[in-house]
């Protein structure tokens, strides 16, 4: 990917970001990440809610109780919704770390970025 394309960082030869910028950059990827999270929690939902019938309430609990690995609050009765939720347990896993690396990648670029600034001064 070209920086024209997608400037989310500066280089390191540039100077450091304002705060303002760098607070812009962190609610950018806030939204991004609450986003995903949001589509990783609609699609659980909207599964539990056609394979296994929950009303959309209870297929929306059930898919945020697994995606938070605090497990299912009610029983499942059809094959496909256990298997769904086998797959949706680790898919949740990963949305995890995604979104953990969304959301700190500003603050470690920052730190990363103001330790490469104070070596070149020196």
């Amino acid at each position: 990917m070209s920086r024209k394309f997608f400037p989310i960082f500066e280089h390191h030869k540039q100077p450091l970001v304002s705060g303002q910028v760098f607070l812009q950059r962190m609610a950018r990827c806030a939204m991004v990440a609450s986003m995903l999270l949001a589509g990783a929690i609609f699609l659980g939902a909207a599964v539990y809610r056609y394979i296994e019938g929950f009303s959309w309430i209870d297929a929306l609990m059930n898919a945020i109780m697994v995606m938070t690995g605090l497990g299912l609050v009610d029983t499942l009765h059809t094959f496909q919704a256990k298997m769904f939720t086998c797959f949706y347990a680790i898919f949740s896993a990963i949305v995890f770390y995604i979104v953990l690396a969304i959301m700190f990648a500003p603050l470690i670029h920052r730190f990363l970025h103001e330790f490469h600034l104070d070596i070149d001064r020196q």
